[in-house]
């Protein structure tokens, strides 16, 4: 029942023409009573007035009474929930796809530029530069994807970004000089660090608790599914005709999200009720469950404006415990996931295999590295349903550590032979990618509170891609400064430090709302392993 008066009344809500009226709100009647006027008030205390009734009217007809909160072990959505939930999601993966391509059309262009009997020849000086200048485009975007998603909505962002996508492989593809080319690497590049931030956070606020993990983690499985792509397309076409045909997904994925709903939860905390309620009721299925997280969500709100967070400038409010704390957490997991290997590994995978020995040809181990990696990143979603996130990341971290020191004591009593070293870096990339991989998308999505989760998606990202572009980049001196026993050492005291920091610091959210996770960092919670000391934390 109070779901139809919900509606009923968002459909005769229009912030432009009418004022609000509650039935039990006498504060109008009173004035009426002593004879004076209504006050004259301006566009903006009238939005406000309104804003605040719409609030106490939901209010009025949502209890924590009637609305219980999420409990592990109830269904959560309905079936159709589900399916709407993955329905969605599949148009994110479409574009996460598309992000894949420009990464992988290096290693299909860059041979054939070195043949090619044309003015578009390379030496391989212009070969790096053609590899590595769309990761140093991609911080730019990510610096930008925050304000713009904060802006004009998460799917929006995410539609924003297919178009200089587009432009770019149009660059490329129709290129006759080496600047056009470098040029559209750039536009790609650009591209891609915009839709970076927005497709976690877009993923992690209209999915449930339960499938949070599994539909947060799946944008890497499309995403190495993209390199592949472009890998099949390169093997039999010209350089030119995998950019051409590089266009197809970023246009569908377009197409697809503009089916899709914005963010209820960007909605709701810009008022948008009618709107929130309408894509709340879709995503979940049922309309009790809609509405009783759509009441958490103005809860939340208000409990942020009586503690004076409202109006708080966007620094100050970072600084504050609770955001300080996970975006912290975030980037020192960031810096410690680049430094243990899991990138350099990806860009450098035939020069590594090959500079560590071993029996099996580079380019074959090189190739068995992405089906692991594939393979492994399917298998971690699935698992993400399964077990928690702690106990994923830690066997990834401890994994991960294991094979690289295993590796860098070997290499260090001379060169690598048989297929020890092969093995062990087979083993590196399926640890490392079983948690180190995932994790960061998954604790932007989840940890980061809802006021700042845009704005910090998108400098978390930049920050990632600025200093990945760099160590990338030295990559090579550090190989001739220390060697490949040194780089290996390197990785795993990182991969050691890593587990450390995150088992005492990362809280378990598998099966938690964003609410709920909100709330632990709110209390003096500093490490996971001490929070049951606290009374008020038992519940979180």
């Amino acid at each position: 029942m109070s779901y139809l008066l919900l509606c009923g009344y968002a459909l005769h809500y229009d912030r432009r023409i009418r004022i609000i009226k509650i039935q039990k709100d006498g504060a109008h009647e009173i004035m009426l009573a002593k004879g004076r006027k209504p006050e004259v008030v301006s566009k903006e205390a009238k939005s406000q007035e309104e804003y605040e009734a719409l609030q106490s009217f939901l209010r009025s007809i949502s209890s924590t009474a009637t609305l219980p909160p999420y409990v592990k072990g109830e269904t959560y959505s309905s079936v159709r929930g589900v399916f709407n939930q993955c329905l969605i999601t599949c148009a994110v993966l479409i574009l996460a796809a598309g992000a894949g391509h420009p990464i992988g059309f290096s290693a299909v262009a860059l041979p054939q530029l070195r043949t090619e009997n044309t003015t578009m020849r390379i030496d391989d000086e212009m070969g790096s530069w053609i590899a590595s200048i769309h990761s140093a485009a991609t911080p730019l975007g990510s610096m930008l994807s925050g304000p713009i998603m904060e802006a004009i909505g998460r799917r929006r962002t995410l539609q924003a970004s297919t178009l200089p996508l587009v432009v770019g492989w149009i660059l490329i593809g129709t290129a006759s000089h080496h600047a056009l080319l470098l040029l559209g690497r750039i536009v790609c590049g650009f591209a891609v660090g915009i839709l970076a931030a927005p497709s976690q956070v877009y993923l992690g606020e209209i999915s449930e608790p339960r499938l949070r993990g599994l539909l947060i983690g799946t944008p890497f499985v499309a995403y190495s599914l993209g390199v592949l792509y472009v890998y099949a397309l390169g093997g039999a076409l010209s350089w030119r005709s995998v950019a051409h045909l590089s266009i197809l997904l970023p246009t569908l994925a377009f197409i697809a999200l503009c089916f899709s709903p914005e963010s209820p939860t960007w909605l709701a905390r810009r008022g948008r009720f009618h709107e929130a309620m309408a894509a709340m009721s879709r995503l979940r299925g049922d309309p009790d469950t809609a509405q009783r997280e759509l009441h958490e969500l103005i809860s939340a709100r208000e409990k942020e404006k009586a503690r004076g967070e409202e109006t708080i400038r966007f620094l100050a409010t970072v600084l504050r415990l609770p955001v300080l704390k996970p975006l912290l957490l975030i980037n020192a997991f960031n810096m410690l996931q680049i430094l243990s290997g899991s990138y350099v590994v990806i860009f450098y995978a035939v020069d590594i295999v090959k500079d560590s020995g071993g029996s099996l040809p580079p380019q074959m181990a090189a190739n068995a590295s992405a089906c692991v990696r594939l393979g492994v990143t399917v298998l971690a979603c699935l698992l993400l349903l399964k077990i928690t996130r702690r106990a994923l990341v830690l066997v990834s971290g401890v994994g991960t550590a294991v094979c690289t020191l295993a590796l860098a004591f070997l290499l260090s009593q001379g060169p690598g032979s048989g297929f020890a070293p092969p093995t062990l870096i087979l083993g590196y990339v399926a640890f490392n990618t079983l948690g180190f991989f995932l994790l960061p998308g998954l604790m932007i999505g989840e940890l980061l509170p809802t006021k700042v989760r845009g704005l910090c998606g998108g400098y978390i990202f930049c920050l990632f891609n600025a200093v990945l572009f760099g160590f990338t980049k030295l990559y090579p001196v550090m190989k001739q400064s220390i060697g490949m026993a040194g780089v290996f050492g390197l990785f795993g005291a990182s991969a050691t430090l890593a587990t450390v920091v995150l088992f005492l610091l990362l809280p378990e959210t598998k099966g938690k709302s964003l609410i709920q996770i909100e709330q632990y960092y709110q209390k003096p919670n500093i490490l996971w392993v001490t929070r049951k000391k606290n009374a008020e934390s038992q519940n979180v």
